[in-house]
Order: structure tokens, then sequence, then C-alpha cells
């Protein structure tokens, strides 16, 4: 019984081996490196010594000012993109919960933004919204309600709001997606209850369909959340960080300081000072969820 035992253990390790090399070789390995690099002082010119520098990397992320803005754009990025694909998303599916007819062709018009590429959608709102772009074209030459261009990919805040508009725009059908399959999973029955206590359309929302979808919600916010964090493509395509690095968020910073200064144990120090700030957030949503539900 013991030697069956082993033998069991010995295939269960032979089957696991193959995939833990390669986690081990594309996840932990880089990870370790990356938090190395992050301790040391690599640069272009010091590609082979890689001296140590023990914690300069991090001194330099926390007192960089530039660093501190781009960490307040990518802040302000997810505070608004979240909750506007969230709540957008929710009263979509909802929408489609309720209706029998075109269900199917409403959720794939919905769900197109999501499949569509993030290059090429940048590039669109890029042209949208250039300084001698289609919106400025129609609001001066068509409407007349505008003097002249108004350069709205110039400025910080009017340059981020565009790549917000895009980046909710793009998230809409995601969750519509995800909540429209929470949505069906909520028994009838709570609902049949409600009506029999005369609740109205807005009491049986908050008292049963919020209740019902709510680690659903917690799914999507927190998946959301790191997606918002980690924007990078449509802010590289729209804005290029102009100006003056104004409208930068984390990641095009970090390959900024990576590939374009050869700073790249700053870049790797900042890598990891996201991570645990997305860790901490994480930690911070999980516990709120589970306070209200107590």
């Amino acid at each position: 019984m013991i030697q069956k035992s082993r033998v069991n253990r010995a295939q269960l390790f032979a089957l696991l081996l193959p995939g833990l090399l390669v986690f081990g070789m594309f996840t932990v390995y880089p990870i370790v490196r990356l938090f190395w690099m992050s301790l040391c002082d690599m640069r272009f010119s010091s590609m082979l010594t890689q001296p140590f520098a023990g914690l300069l990397n991090y001194r330099q992320v926390f007192g960089d000012g530039t660093f501190w803005m781009v960490f307040v754009n990518s802040v302000v990025y997810t505070l608004i993109t979240v909750p506007g694909q969230m709540v957008i998303g929710l009263f979509i599916a909802v929408l489609l919960n309720g209706i029998k007819r075109f269900s199917v062709t409403f959720r794939v018009i919905n769900y197109l933004p999501v499949v569509t590429s993030w290059v090429i959608a940048s590039l669109v709102f890029r042209y949208i919204f250039n300084t001698e772009g289609l919106l400025n074209h129609f609001l001066w030459k068509v409407l007349g309600v505008t003097s002249g261009n108004i350069r709205w990919l110039d400025t910080r805040w009017s340059g981020l709001s565009v790549a917000m508009i895009l980046g909710i725009w793009k998230g809409i059908g995601w969750n519509m997606v995800i909540f429209l399959a929470a949505l069906q999973q909520v028994p009838k029955d709570l609902y049949e209850a409600a009506d029999i206590d005369g609740c109205g359309a807005w009491k049986k929302f908050v008292c049963v369909t919020l209740p019902g979808i709510r680690g659903t919600i917690l799914f999507a916010l927190i998946e959301l959340t790191i997606g918002g964090f980690n924007v990078f493509t449509s802010i590289k395509m729209i804005t290029g960080g102009k100006p003056a690095h104004q409208t930068d968020t984390l990641l095009t910073w970090m390959y900024y300081k990576a590939f374009s200064t050869g700073q790249f144990g700053y870049a790797a120090a900042l890598s990891f000072v996201m991570a645990l700030s997305l860790g901490l957030l994480a930690i911070v949503q999980f516990r709120m969820m589970r306070s209200r539900e107590a």
C-alpha cells in the first residue's frame, strides 16, 4: 500500500514537472531577475557590470516629481474609467436581460468594441480629437459653436480625458457580458417574492439584483482596476505622453525610462512599486466587500 502511494506520488510529480519547469522559467525567474535589476544600477552603459545599488532606484522613484504626476494620472484614469465601464455595462446588461427578441444582436453590437484592436481604436480617436481632426471640423466648420480649433490632445487633462473616453467605450461590452451572465444566475424566486411584497423596479434592483451579483461586481472591480493601472496603448498612441510627460501613466513612464533613457534599474523598481500598490488596493477592495456582506 505504501509502495503504491509512492508510485502515485512519483507519477503525479512527473506529470506536474513540465508545467512547473515552464512556470519557473517564464514566471518565477523573470520576477526574481527583475527584482535583482531593481537593486542594481543597470543602464545602457552598465549592461555587463550591473553594480549593486541597494535601494537607490526606489529612492529615485519616490523622489521623482514626474513619478508622482504619472501616478496621479493613473489613479484618476482608474477612478473614472472603472466606474464608467461598470455602471454603463451593468445598465445595458439589465436591459438585455429583460428582452427576448434581438438580444443576441444587441449583445454582439455592444461587444464589438471589445474585440476592436486597441491600436486601431486609438488611432481613430486621435484622428477625431486631433487639432485638425474630425471633431474640431464639425464644431467649427459645421456647427460654428467654436471660433477655431481646440487643442484637445495638447493639454494634460483634455488629453487624458480622450484616453478615458476610449477606455470606457472599449470596456462596456466586457462588463455587459460578465454582468449579464451573473444576472441570469439570480434566482427568479427572489423577484417573485419581491413582487408579492410590492417592491418596485428600483427596490428589486437594490435589494435583489445587486446582492445577487456582489461576487461578480468584486471580480469586475479588481480586474478593471488592474487594467486601469496597466493602461498603455491608448496613451502611447493618442498623446505619446505629451506635453512634457503630463499625460503619461505608470506603464508609459516605465517604458520611457527603460527604452528611451536606458534606466532599467529605475524601471524595474517602478514595476515593483506598481505591483505593490495594486496588491494593497486589491486587499482593500476585498475587505470593503466583505465588510458590506457582514
